[in-house]
């Protein structure tokens, strides 16, 4: 039987709102663990955002906006896109989806 190992001894520092300092420590082990203190079952949906997250961050140098991750959704989804982006995160894009992704908080966005 295999023993979980102690998640937070593979967390990355992490600041007062439990986003990580360093966006560059984060691998989808911490990912699981981010998760899991938010109740969330990560799933391929789940994945092809955070990875679309992580690949955008890394081209860019930037958070994407929600818009651009709905836009990557539609592709796969068409209209249902936004709906499925809040389904997959229900405390939001900023609260759930950038936290579990391991970027910074962005501070000019609303924690919807």
């Amino acid at each position: 039987m295999s023993q979980t190992p102690d998640l937070s001894t593979l967390m990355p520092e992490r600041d007062g709102e439990g986003y990580l300092i360093e966006p560059a420590d984060w691998n989808e082990e911490v990912a699981q663990a981010l998760a899991e203190e938010a109740n969330i079952q990560l799933n391929d949906d789940h994945w092809d955002v955070i990875r679309f997250m992580r690949d955008y961050f890394e081209e860019h140098q930037v958070i994407a906006d929600a818009r651009f991750v709905i836009k990557h959704l539609a592709e796969r989804m068409g209209k249902e896109a936004h709906k499925k982006l809040f389904d997959l995160f229900p405390y939001g894009y900023v609260k759930q989806a950038c936290m579990i992704a391991g970027m910074r908080r962005p501070r000019a966005w609303s924690t919807g």
